[in-house]
Formats: C-alpha cells, sequence, structure tokens
C-alpha cells in the first residue's frame, strides 16, 4: 500500500510497522490522519521514533482518531482524566501490562487503540512484545477455525484489577468493574480479517462449553496466540510512540529493567462492540 504523506517500513511481514516524516505533536491534517488510519489496519502496531509530547498534544493526536477512553481502574492526573500514568521505579510493587492482554477487553465496546508515550526507558529492556490475532487465527486449521467461530466468552475486569489494587494497597470493595460477553474470533470492521478476541488478562470462560472444556479451549488459545511467529517486539528509545490497533493484537511490557526508571503517559481511544 502507498502513503501520500508518511514513510511505512514493515518490521515483520505479519505485523508492524516504523512510521517517519511525520511530526506527532503538530496538528495533523485530514490527509495524515487517513495514512495513519489506513497503516494501522494493514499493520496493527505503528512505532514512531523522536516525538516529544505534552499530555494535551497526546489527548490530541489520540482525538484525531476517536473519543478517548477514561481507564476503569487508575485514574488519570489532575485535569487529565483520560491519561493513564505509566510508570516503573526501585519502589514499583508492580507494573502496567506485564501479562498478556488486549486492553480493557472486559468493556462493553474495548478500545479501538492505545497510543503509548516513553520519555524515560532505562538503558536497557522494558521492551512492549505485540501477537498478531490476525496472524494468529488465520494459522489455526479450518475445522477449529469454524468451531470457534461460532462462540462467545465472558471478559471480566475483577480479577485484573483487583490483583493490582491489592499489591498497591487500594481498597476496591465498593468497586464495580466492567464484565461484557464478546465473540471468541471478532471481524475487524476496517479490514473484515478476522482475529482471535481471547485473552489471559479478562477472558475467564467460554460460555456455550462447560467448565473443563472452556479451559481447554482457552489454555490453548492463550498459548497459540502469543506463539512468537505472530510476535513484534519494540525496543523503546526516550520519546518514543507506539501506536496500537487493540482489535487486531494483544501485548505484554517486560519489567526485567528493576530498578531502573521506566515513565511515560497512554492515552486510549474507545472502540465498539466486537462483531
Amino acid at each position: 500500500m502507498s502513503y501520500a504523506t508518511i514513510q511505512v517500513r514493515p518490521v515483520t511481514p505479519r505485523l508492524g510497522a516504523e512510521i517517519s516524516n511525520i511530526d506527532l505533536t503538530s496538528t495533523l491534517s485530514n490527509q495524515q490522519v487517513d495514512d495513519l488510519h489506513s497503516a494501522l489496519a494493514e499493520h496493527q502496531v505503528l512505532f514512531f521514533r523522536d516525538q516529544k509530547l505534552s499530555l494535551d498534544q497526546q489527548k490530541t493526536l489520540g482525538r484525531h482518531f476517536g473519543e478517548l477512553h477514561i481507564h476503569p481502574n487508575t485514574p488519570g492526573p489532575q485535569g487529565h482524566p483520560e491519561i493513564l500514568p505509566i510508570h516503573a521505579d526501585a519502589n514499583s510493587k508492580r507494573v502496567a501490562g506485564e501479562g498478556w492482554h488486549s486492553d480493557v477487553s472486559c468493556d462493553t465496546e474495548p478500545p479501538l487503540g492505545s497510543i503509548l508515550y516513553l520519555h524515560t526507558v532505562p538503558p536497557a529492556g522494558g521492551d512492549t512484545i505485540f501477537a498478531s490475532q490476525h496472524a494468529a487465527y488465520e494459522a489455526l486449521s479450518p475445522a477449529f477455525r469454524s468451531f470457534l467461530d461460532g462462540l462467545t466468552a465472558t471478559h471480566s475486569g475483577d480479577r485484573s484489577y483487583r490483583r493490582t489494587n491489592r499489591i498497591l494497597g487500594i481498597d476496591d470493595r465498593d468497586r464495580v468493574f466492567p464484565q461484557a460477553v464478546h465473540p471468541v474470533v471478532r471481524t475487524h470492521p476496517v479490514t473484515k480479517r478476522k482475529a482471535l478476541f481471547v485473552n489471559e488478562g479478562f477472558t475467564t470462560h467460554i460460555n456455550e462449553l462447560s467448565e473443563k472444556e472452556s479451559r481447554a479451549v482457552l489454555d490453548f488459545l492463550f498459548e497459540h496466540s502469543t506463539k512468537p511467529a505472530f510476535q513484534v517486539r519494540f525496543r523503546w528509545q526516550p520519546h518514543s510512540v507506539a501506536f496500537w490497533d487493540n482489535r487486531a493484537v494483544q501485548h505484554i511490557a517486560m519489567w526485567d529493567y528493576f530498578p531502573q526508571v521506566r515513565s511515560g503517559s497512554r492515552v486510549t481511544i474507545k472502540g465498539d462492540r466486537p462483531i
């Protein structure tokens, strides 16, 4: 695919592209936004270097692609409820995203995508790994794809968010976290490609199967969907940005740099109900 305003260099044949010839801190033209939309649909996660974003600039960037999402468990800093702070240092007891997941898939309308900006990174480590759920689905046998196409799964925020709050000493007994039912296989609204849509962070069970059947199928899918063959790994540098399509990938943040600092912010763009 050719692009009018940006340069796109694929990182792997299955997903990931480095984007250049664009300044994300400036006001983007309609053509630039269209090109980024197209590149995101084609490559599933986009990587940018040397982009020094303020919180307001990051929110403006996100709003080019839709209304911004407010995280159901972690409030943003004062005046910026749409911002999810991402920070780890020598005092951290956990880090965001340290298990494979699709962002807030427990929402009835899970996010379209997320834009993560890191201004401070460790000298080594702290990579983010993405796995294409299109590639994972397409690698399954036709018979198994047909079996999965008719199933739905329950996604719940309780396990993940309450674990986080317990580690951080936050009392959440009076809080109710999102829960939703989604198809096990979703169709991308732009490309029409099918993708697996279950993840270990939020998916609790497959509704049409018995408990043992559900556990067996989910355990297989969790392992299968994150195989190295479906992955791209992003090595962060200061002032880098990753923009991923939450409808098409899972990701994990490596916490292999303790006690070094890794710090930045994320905006998340609202999506729609999976089909």
